[in-house]
C-alpha cells in the first residue's frame, strides 16, 4: 500500500522560509516523479511543483517560481519543498503526489493527507 506523509508544515511570517517533507512508502519511489500541490481555503487544488524520478527536471507554478525548490532524495525516499520568502497567499494545505508521467497534464496515482502552511502578515 502507498504511503505519502507530508511533514514541516507550520505558522510562520511573511517573507520566512518552510521547508516540507514527503516519505514515501510502498512504492519504487525512484520509479516515480513526484509533485507537491496545495488547496488554499475556498480555492481548488493548484499544482506548486514537480521533479522527474532522476531529479533531473523541474517545473515551478509562475506564482512561487524563484522562491519554492523541489527536490527528492532517492535513497531515502523522500521529496522535499524547500520555501522561501513566504506570503500570505502561500496559505493552504500542501500535499505531494506521486506519478508514472512527467509534467503540467501528468496524472497522479498517490496523495499524501498534506501539512498546513499559514504565513500570517
Amino acid at each position: 500500500q502507498v504511503q505519502l506523509v507530508e511533514s514541516g508544515g507550520g505558522l510562520v511570517q511573511a517573507g520566512g522560509s518552510l521547508r516540507l517533507s514527503c516519505a514515501a512508502s510502498g512504492l519504487t519511489f525512484s520509479n516515480y516523479n513526484m509533485g507537491w500541490f496545495r488547496r488554499a481555503p475556498g480555492k481548488e487544488r493548484e499544482f506548486v511543483a514537480t521533479i522527474s524520478w532522476t531529479g533531473a527536471r523541474t517545473i515551478y507554478a509562475d506564482s512561487v517560481k524563484g522562491r519554492f525548490t523541489i527536490s527528492r532524495d532517492n535513497a531515502r525516499n523522500m521529496v522535499y519543498l524547500q520555501m522561501m520568502n513566504l506570503k500570505p497567499e502561500d496559505t493552504a494545505i500542501y500535499s505531494c503526489a506521486a506519478s508514472l508521467d512527467f509534467g503540467l497534464a501528468a496524472a497522479y496515482d498517490s496523495w499524501g493527507q498534506g501539512t498546513q502552511v499559514t504565513v500570517s502578515s
